[in-house]
Parts: C-alpha cells; structure tokens; sequence
C-alpha cells in the first residue's frame, strides 16, 4: 500500500498542510457552532434547528484535526457541540434515521479518542434508537418521520455502522442483525444491475415488497444521483468492514465501477446525477470526497494486484476537487464549493445549495486526506 502511494506523497501532505493552516483558523471563528453552508464566504449556524442532520460533520472535522495536531481547542470545541446535541437525543422528537450520522461523528470519535465513557453511553443509546427504527417484517430501517412508514433510502447504509459498532461495544449481536437486515434489503432492491442506485424505495410495511421508486434528490426516479452513489459505495464497503460478508465488498466494488465510468467523463468531478441532462451545470463536490473514501476502504479490502484501480481512482478525485473546487485562502470559510443538496430543491429552503459549499463535503474532503495520510 505505502509503494502504491508513493508517487502521491507530495500532493496527499501538502492537500494535508493547506487543510490544516485553514482549518486552524477558521475552527477559531466557528468554534462550538453547527455550520451548514457558507453565506458570502461565512459558514451558517444551525444551531436553532439542532435535530438537522447535517449538525455534527463540524464534530468530525474537529475530531479529525484533533487526532492529527492533539490541539486542545479542536477537543473542547467538538465536546461542546456534543453536549448540545443531548437536547436532540434526550428530546426524542427530533430523532430519525440519521442519528447514525450525528453520534458516530461526535460520541463515537470522542470515546474512540479520549475514553470519554458518557460518550459511549451516548452512541449506545443513539444506537438503541436506530435499531427500534427496524421493520422487521418490511426487512429495512424507516427514513424519516411522519406519514412515511415504509420509506428507506440509500443514505441509511452509512448510519448502519453505529449499529455494528453498538454490537461490537456491547457484545449483543441485535445490533448486528438489524444492520445486515437493512444491508441485505439494501442490495436486493436498491442497487440496479449495472451498479447505479436508487436513492427512495417505498416497502410495503408489512410485507416488505416495493410499492414505489420515488424520484429523491436526483434528477428523476430510474436516475443516478451522485451523491446517493457515493453513499452506497462508502456503505457497503463499511458493513463489509464490519462484518466480512463477501456480498458487501463485491456489491461496493460494482456500485464504484459504475461510478467511476461516470466521474471520468466529467474530469473525476461529479455531476449532481450521472443521468441529468447534458445541459445542466449542477455538480457535486461532496458526492465526490465521499466516493474517495470509499474507493479507499475497498482498496484497504481487497488484495494487492486490484488496489491500484481504487486507490489511484480516490487520488483522482481528491486532484480534482483540490484544483477546481477548493478554496485555500480566506475569501470563503468551506474547504470545498461546487456542492448540491438536491437536483430539484426549494429556492427558499435555507438548506437549498446549487454549487456552493456544504459541510459534509468539507468533511469527507478531509476524512479522506486522513485516510490517505494514515497509509503512508
């Protein structure tokens, strides 16, 4: 692996220096707040809408730098927006299926990192409400809440790691089941031959057959929303991870496959849909950084001789996104821009982004530099 990436030496340390001088600054303005997007080059706070979902990537930055420097600010910062996060997880209302989101990347770092013990208790009991969002009879983990019982999406493949993680951390294999369930559910319906995703599929909820294929965040239903691709990639290699279900890893490579003929069409930045109208200036920078760190947990799983396509691929993008949609001075606070929230959104959402800066982007910008830099 360290051969492989030899070559990218340079480019993967110096992308680490220029993240780090940036975020040393900016961490020192946002500090223990809950951004979303920029607004003329300063990022928002969510933090009057704390059950967002979007509302502990900050976290993970934090905790990401703090592994790297071991500087106490970015430790207190993310401690401090995990505390107010208990007011979501303790309110209960607010919760939905994207707690797996929210407490691996603030409880499930911070223990990881410091022992905090109340942290663990934390993530366990995000856990506990993940698993009780199961329908066991429909084979899947409800997204969202309201009239939407039998709603799953693509993006819940990435909240399924709490649930391997509780398992692991409680020696109770539940967890562990209700994860494989929904992967399995996952890979069945969601996932189209040629390695492109749904992102909604409706079940019947008491059977589990596939009443609907709503369009979601892509450009139609039948279509390819990148991000929604990138999700899938990440996710199956991670239950591949955490449970060495051969399945998983196979289905992780086809979703990359067909992601990758895609991304190199359009100079390895992706497009908001990889089937949206050629006439269509959207992309999406997140939807890339997530398909990076994808590509490189299935490069850390297979054997030797393929690791080069996936890895080599990774580097591509983070080359792209660096050279086309980071910003390294302090005209704007986000790592990257170029990011979408959805092809079909409401102009007067404050969570509407067409080609702008989102928070989860700059975090898997980051996540995968880590990555990268842990391997060399």
């Amino acid at each position: 692996m360290k051969e492989a990436l030899h070559a990218h030496q340079e480019f993967i340390l110096h992308t680490w220096d220029r993240i780090a001088a940036k975020l040393s600054v900016t961490s020192d303005r946002i500090q223990d707040g809950m951004p979303y997007t920029t607004k003329n080059g300063v990022y928002d706070d969510c933090q009057d809408d704390a059950g967002w979902w979007t509302n502990t990537f900050w976290t993970g930055i934090l905790w990401q730098m703090y592994r790297e420097t071991k500087e106490e600010k970015y430790k207190e910062y993310a401690r401090s927006i995990e505390l107010k996060m208990d007011q979501v997880l303790y309110g209960y209302d607010e919760l939905h299926h994207d707690v797996g989101f929210m407490w691996l990347l603030s409880s499930v770092m911070n223990y990881e990192l410091t022992g905090d013990d109340q942290a663990r208790r934390r993530a366990m009991l995000a856990a506990n409400v993940l698993s009780a969002r199961g329908n066991l009879a429909g084979g899947y983990i409800r997204a969202w809440n309201g009239d939407n019982p039998g709603w799953a999406i693509i993006d819940c493949m990435m909240n399924i790691p709490l649930l391997f993680w509780a398992s692991e951390q409680s020696r109770d294999a539940r967890f562990k089941h209700i994860g494989v369930m929904h992967a399995d559910k996952t890979a069945e319906h969601f996932v189209r031959e040629d390695g492109s995703v749904h992102h909604i599929v409706v079940f019947d909820e008491e059977t589990g057959e596939v009443a609907e294929i709503p369009r979601g965040q892509g450009y139609e239903s039948g279509s390819s929303w990148s991000r929604g691709q990138s999700w899938a990639v990440y996710g199956f290699a991670q239950a591949y991870h955490w449970t060495q279900k051969t399945e998983y890893l196979q289905t992780a490579k086809r979703i990359a496959h067909y992601t990758l003929s895609c991304l190199a069409l359009g100079g390895y930045v992706p497009a908001c849909d990889y089937r949206q109208p050629a006439d269509s200036d959207l992309i999406d920078s997140s939807a890339g950084a997530i398909t990076a760190c994808g590509l490189i947990e299935i490069a850390k799983a297979v054997p030797e001789a393929e690791r080069a396509l996936y890895l080599e691929s990774a580097i591509a993008i983070l080359r792209a996104l660096s050279e086309r949609c980071a910003v390294w001075d302090q005209s704007d606070e986000c790592l990257l821009t170029g990011g979408t929230s959805a092809f079909h959104s409401d102009p007067a959402s404050r969570y509407t982004v067409f080609n702008g800066a989102l928070i989860y982007g700059d975090y898997y910008f980051v996540e995968a530099v880590c990555k990268l830099k842990a391997l060399l």
